[in-house]
């Protein structure tokens, strides 16, 4: 679907949602059953935004990103 464009692999935790911040780092914050949880920044790589582009963290663990349709 998308390409690979991320260096750093980024291990995932059960409870939190993982995105790509403002600042161009990768974030996870705590979904709503996740009581205890706070917001962190996970990865130390920055991530260089397009516009039209959609970002996401894949299954592998890697940064990728996806060119939008209606954008």
């Amino acid at each position: 679907m998308g390409t690979k464009i991320g260096k750093e692999k980024i291990q995932r935790e059960k409870g939190y949602l993982y995105f790509i911040g403002k600042d161009g780092y990768v974030w996870a914050a705590p979904m709503k059953h996740n009581k205890t949880g706070r917001k962190k920044k996970v990865g130390t790589e920055k991530i260089a935004k397009e516009k039209g582009f959609m970002y996401y963290i894949g299954k592998d663990g890697f940064v990728a990103k996806a060119k939008m349709k209606n954008a």
